[in-house]
């Protein structure tokens, strides 16, 4: 959509004009320009959010979101960018985040960072031990502390308890309890729920409506459309570094707010694709898969799998957290240790290492990029060709021609964009990092590519691309199995479907079988109770 379509597109739908008015607002963003070097994230960039409201921010990866609420938290400083940023009608500077906590904004970034070796409590109030001229910690009212901010957000965690034995969903609660150790009046959270199953969703977002019921004002950016049509209460949508919509509640539309993300209207989300022609003998056959628990002796979290998945074929793995889906590619991948036969082409393979996973042509895309899958201080050329490095060398040393031909190759090939393969990972949107980790996986020409939740904290043009791409690497012939928490797409995509609870296959079916009715059945364990097991 070019400037003067999207400029008629906004004038013709009063539902998407910003709020207009005297009104004063918690939050007040006129004008923000913020550039990095010769790219400008932010343009003339003006935002704004009613007080006591949660507030949806949207947009690709690469709009510049994130930018805009470092801004608001004095992570980039005043002077660093052009524009005047308001809070209840009064300007203010902040010249580093601890300013803008000193007036009432509680930031909650997108990555988790907390002291595993440390408690809930110690973690909640770090930096703040103790009352302002107080020299000394006074363990008891410390914990009692942290037990009332847990107690107001109703959260139910031992504040005693330490981090490290924390699931996904009570670390990010956590973060926000951290958040709240200066009861601000505006809390900042960053994709809170990107690593988080529905339960934990579920929670969290009882934990935001009960902020908002105690007069919070909530900004938070999601790209899970779903929660943000439960939750908020308005949203704004950027794009290009600008904003083109603002949506309130009573206008929430699915369809219109992704139009106005990508800037075009997509008539079919997930590609059409016929179902697989299973002939031929499978590209991967596994029997009796069994993973041992990581930390608890004598207990398996995969037990007695097997499964077989053909060239050409998208094979789904579906389960809640503690199924053993993301121990099943794991395992696959030698990552961790199993019991069991792998086949790979019909000739029977030990994979005791990822290593010696490779060399059988398997891959992996990890479900974390930032942990397990990239190096961000290099740039995309290293780290596409990182696990395969003999084919861009000679005589033991890297040919850096060779090296940039083939990652250029990746680079067309997977639409990367960046201004070119010598690009720092860290400098990519979330999009196209993921299409440098697929990238990656793809360079030494695996047979079996494992992919663990492949769409996982990328925007919505981003996740249609990579579905693209699958399809297009079956259709050359690659044997897919997919881990995903999202049933849309586990619907759209896969040719069959295996449910896994506790371990083990608790249901399996072709797409035309399938349904998310049938997946939660089979999924929470209701199956086999109708079924009289």
């Amino acid at each position: 959509m070019d400037a003067a379509n999207n400029s008629a597109y906004l004038a013709t739908d009063p539902s998407l004009r910003a709020p207009s008015g005297p009104a004063v607002y918690a939050v007040e963003m006129r004008g923000i320009t913020k550039r990095f070097g010769r790219t400008t994230a932010l343009n003339q960039m003006s935002f704004r959010v009613a007080t006591g409201s949660l507030h949806a921010l949207l947009g690709e990866n690469g709009a510049g979101k994130s930018t805009l609420v470092k801004i608001l938290n004095g992570i980039y400083p005043a002077g660093s960018y052009a524009g005047q940023v308001l809070l209840n009608g009064t300007p203010v500077q902040f010249h580093a985040p601890h300013d803008a906590q000193g007036k009432g904004v509680g930031y909650v970034p997108q990555e988790v960072a907390l002291l595993e070796d440390l408690s809930v409590a110690e973690n909640i109030v770090v930096g703040h031990w103790a009352p302002r001229g107080h020299a000394v910690i006074h363990w008891p009212r410390l914990h009692a502390r942290a037990a009332a901010i847990l107690e107001r957000l109703q959260v139910r965690l031992d504040p005693g308890v330490k981090v490290a034995s924390l699931n996904a969903g009570s670390r990010q609660l956590v973060m926000i309890a951290r958040a709240r150790v200066m009861n601000p009046a505006v809390l900042v959270l960053d994709e809170p729920t990107s690593c988080l199953n529905k339960s934990e969703t579920e929670a969290l977002s009882a934990c935001l409506r009960g902020l908002r019921a105690q007069g919070v004002t909530i900004i938070f950016i999601s790209h899970r459309l779903a929660e943000v049509l439960d939750l908020a209460d308005a949203a704004t949508v950027l794009r290009d570094g600008t904003q083109v919509a603002h949506f309130n509640r009573a206008a929430f539309d699915a369809e219109k707010i992704v139009t106005a993300m990508v800037g075009r209207r997509m008539d079919s989300f997930y590609p059409a694709r016929a179902s697989a022609v299973l002939e031929g003998p499978p590209a991967l056959r596994v029997e009796n898969l069994i993973v041992p628990h990581p930390q608890v002796r004598n207990r398996n979290v995969v037990e007695g799998l097997g499964f077989c998945v053909r060239r050409g074929e998208i094979l789904g793995l579906y389960g809640l957290l503690g199924s053993g889906c993301h121990e099943v590619l794991c395992a696959l991948y030698g990552l961790m240790p199993h019991a069991g036969r792998i086949w790979i082409a019909g000739s029977e393979v030990a994979v005791t290492s990822p290593r010696r996973a490779k060399s059988h042509g398997i891959g992996l895309v990890t479900d974390d990029r930032k942990k397990h899958g990239l190096l961000f201080n290099f740039g995309i050329r290293e780290n596409v060709t990182l696990h395969d490095l003999q084919a861009v060398s000679r005589c033991g040393l890297l040919r850096d021609k060779l090296e940039t031909r083939h990652a250029l190759a990746f680079q067309e090939r997977l639409a990367i964009r960046a201004a070119s393969v010598q690009m720092p990972v860290r400098n990519l949107s979330g999009g196209n990092q993921q299409k440098v980790l697929l990238a990656k996986a793809l360079f030494p020409q695996p047979q079996v590519l494992l992919m663990d939740e492949p769409t996982k904290g990328v925007d919505v043009g981003a996740k249609r691309e990579i579905y693209a791409m699958m399809t297009g690497l079956v259709r050359e012939g690659l044997a897919l199995v997919l881990v995903a928490s999202e049933l849309p797409e586990l619907l759209a995509l896969c040719d069959r479907v295996i449910v896994l609870a506790r371990g083990r296959i608790a249901d399996q079916f072709s797409r035309a079988e399938a349904n998310e009715q049938r997946l939660m059945l089979a999924a929470t364990g209701a199956t086999a109770t109708l079924n009289g097991e």
